[in-house]
């Protein structure tokens, strides 16, 4: 880099987890660690730790609004990432505070936080409408999970061929506007984890051994974060979602035999950095 150019920056619009294991501290964390300056807007606050949530609070849409405007007005983002966004109120106003910037080609990577891992649904039927009509068309990478993907696309999932599944499921959220879908078989069950990478060049499987172990908390960040983190950087996506995997799978292992909490610890977002 020429000397006085700006660094690029990776923006995380999400909630905050004050335990550190997720959230915009695991996209802060996961950005630095592959090397790219990040920067973030909080749209929630959270009690939480790794035993669970204790509460939320929720930022006004305006004070959202007026952190992306903040940041994008003085840093080179490259690449921004959305988790947890709440309600419909807050999700249109990420998507018109992104707007001028999705349109001069800055990528979005969508991490649609909307269900829970016990299933429960975490946001109110009008935020996933508006998640579907205003953020999903602009996705350059949407990162959901099994559950996420059902209820994205209402397709009945997983079928007999799970891989066929998750494929079809990344096909259909490309067919309502996202240009990739990686499509997360996380929640299935047995020793290998298949995710699914679906795009312009057709379907492409990731898989790696289940890593065991309580320590899992803000997987879904922690890939998110570094996709568009790489995505910043300059790779191409599938370049980028090869990358972010890849670490994610390091920073499960060095987690095991960690302890971080009573709960669900996070992955080990040091790792590489020790």
């Amino acid at each position: 880099m020429s000397a006085g150019a700006q660094e690029p920056a990776v923006l995380a619009v999400a909630g905050s987890d004050p335990s550190g294991g997720a959230g915009v501290q695991a996209d802060l964390k996961t950005a630095t660690a592959l090397g790219v300056y990040a920067a973030a807007a909080l749209t929630a606050l959270t009690a939480q730790n790794t035993t669970g949530v204790q509460g939320i609070h929720a930022v006004p849409p305006a004070f959202v609004s007026a952190q992306i405007t903040s940041v994008v007005d003085d840093l080179d983002v490259r690449a921004v990432k959305t988790g947890m966004l709440g309600d419909a109120a807050v999700v249109s106003a990420v998507a018109d505070a992104l707007g001028a910037l999705l349109d001069r080609g800055v990528p979005l990577v969508l991490d649609p936080v909307t269900v829970a891992t016990s299933g429960d649904v975490l946001v109110p039927e009008e935020a996933v409408a508006t998640i579907v009509g205003r953020l999903l068309p602009r996705a350059t990478v949407v990162t959901p999970n099994l559950p996420e993907a059902r209820l994205l696309t209402g397709l009945d999932l997983p079928g007999a061929d799970p891989v066929a599944e998750l494929t079809a499921a990344g096909e259909e959220l490309c067919a309502r506007g996202a240009r990739y879908a990686l499509v997360k078989g996380g929640h299935l069950t047995g020793d290998r984890v298949v995710d699914v990478l679906v795009g312009p060049d057709g379907a492409t499987t990731l898989e790696h051994d289940r890593v065991p172990g309580p320590n899992t908390h803000g997987t879904g960040c922690t890939l998110s974060s570094g996709i568009a983190a790489r995505l910043a950087a300059g790779d191409d996506v599938p370049t980028a979602v090869r990358t972010a995997h890849d670490f994610l799978q390091r920073a499960l292992r060095s987690a095991e035999g960690r302890v971080y909490g009573a709960g669900h610890g996070p992955v080990d977002h040091l790792e590489g950095l020790r």
